[in-house]
């Protein structure tokens, strides 16, 4: 059994507020605070490089709001759900959307990602109309189609490699989907940008800390991708009109912007969450044997149609359990827009704050044994007791992922039409290292063999 909201400790209520920890005064964040010593200029960045899961598990010995620095920056982690409801909900007009602009990250900051106050407000509504329900289940077909030419393509007895099938086949049932397009030879421009983008922000590069002009080797090779990237997409921007809720078209950045995320974030993260699924699935037999038993219930052998999503509860299950332990946007950043009290301790206005996903997904306060994949954990009344926000892959409040819905369809389309005609094999490790960067990925190749069935 798992627990969920397993008590609050460390001087904190259950929402998170500070009821009198003497070690930690209630005054600025970094006033008299026994927060982690840093070095001089690098200040924690070569913890945080060094391995991420253990930095952020040494901040949490020194409570839920802790400071740290890394070149240049001053940075905040939040850790507990009640204040990351806070700032994502609650508060969320004290934070601003922070994009790394001091490091030179110009990657799309007229797209949706990025924009702030009116100009985000507008460019959501008029976005939301290609993800509401009946246009997502209407993307069904797509998502059926391209997983079933996938498994055409495949020998059996043939190692595929995983997650550039993955990243292959979410990247054209994307661009089909929202932008009816055949990307055709240009798919590997798209998928080249996703991995320069991904090596330039890993925590494993000096290019990390540094700003793009700075002429590394991996900024140079950034620099250069993203320059035939948006002339790509620039043109297909002939190909689209998009228009506001009064008629007022965007602007030419703006569309080049939208486009340019939705085709990176929109394919990136569902290929990740596939790969992380499919990868726990075939380590786990008995997890095999109950998704064959649901769909032969529920699908008798035939692809899942959407009005059918509802009834594969165990589907779901181990696809919201894959998410929890591999959050694809594995932290969100914020920056506080004037001084803010939280949890006690007020934050200076201009601090970066992380609210780091999959540290609270592994937060034994919420989870029994939470490094174990376990969809059984995901019962109703599992849910009903978890903390808001100790859940939240697709981040929260106003700027929740807008492609939530489409991702979870596909998701849950793709995995059933793979699992009925097809029996992996996992040749890599069972347990690979991960690449914390933009987004969080196999640190190597995931191969499988796959057999036909």
């Amino acid at each position: 059994m798992s627990r969920p909201g397993g008590g609050a400790d460390r001087g904190e209520s259950v929402d998170g507020s500070h009821t009198g920890d003497p070690r930690t005064p209630r005054t600025g964040i970094a006033e008299g605070r026994q927060d982690p010593d840093g070095l001089p200029v690098l200040g924690n960045a070569l913890s945080l490089v060094r391995d991420p899961r253990a930095f952020y598990e040494e901040m949490s010995e020194y409570g839920d709001v802790v400071s740290y620095s890394i070149p240049r920056l001053q940075f905040c982690t939040v850790l507990h759900p009640g204040l990351v409801e806070r700032v994502l909900l609650t508060d969320n007009e004290a934070f601003g959307k922070y994009g790394f602009e001091e490091l030179g990250g110009e990657f799309a900051s007229e797209g949706l990602l990025l924009t702030e106050g009116e100009q985000w407000r507008r460019q959501r509504t008029t976005i939301q109309n290609a993800f509401t329900m009946d246009r997502v289940r209407g993307y069904g077909d797509a998502m059926v189609d391209y997983t079933e030419r996938l498994v055409a393509d495949w020998e059996d007895g043939e190692t595929v490699r995983i997650d550039e099938a993955f990243s292959r086949l979410t990247l054209q049932v994307l661009a089909h989907s929202l932008f009816d397009i055949d990307l055709g030879t240009e798919a590997a421009l798209v998928r080249e940008f996703a991995t320069t983008a991904n090596d330039r922000g890993s925590l494993d590069g000096v290019s990390t800390f540094l700003p793009t002009w700075v002429p590394t080797p991996e900024n140079r090779r950034y620099r250069r991708v993203l320059s035939e990237f948006r002339a790509f997409v620039e043109e297909l921007m002939l190909l689209l009109t998009a228009t506001d809720e009064d008629g007022t078209p965007m602007s030419d950045v703006e569309l080049r912007d939208q486009m340019a995320t939705f085709l990176f974030a929109g394919h990136e993260t569902t290929s990740l969450a596939l790969t992380f699924t499919l990868l726990e699935v075939t380590k786990h037999d008995h997890v095999r044997e109950r998704l064959d038993e649901e769909y032969e219930r529920v699908l008798g052998g035939a692809a899942p149609e959407p009005t059918q999503i509802p009834q594969l509860a165990y589907t779901d299950q181990a696809v919201q359990e894959s998410l929890r332990l591999y959050p694809p946007a594995f932290i969100i950043f914020r920056e506080t827009r004037e001084d803010v009290a939280l949890g006690g301790y007020r934050i200076p206005e201009g601090t970066k704050v992380t609210l780091p996903q999959f540290h609270i997904h592994t937060d034994e306060r919420w989870y029994d044994d939470p490094l174990r994949f376990d969809p059984d954990r995901w019962t109703d009344g599992f849910e009903e007791a978890l903390p808001d926000y100790a859940y939240f892959p697709f981040g929260g409040g106003p700027r929740h992922c807008i492609g939530m819905r489409f991702a979870m369809l596909e998701l849950q389309t793709v995995l059933p039409t793979l699992l009925q005609q097809v029996e992996f094999e996992l040749l890599s490790d069972p347990d690979p290292e991960l690449d914390m960067a933009i987004t969080m990925r196999p640190a190597e190749a995931v191969r499988m063999r796959v057999r036909k069935r």
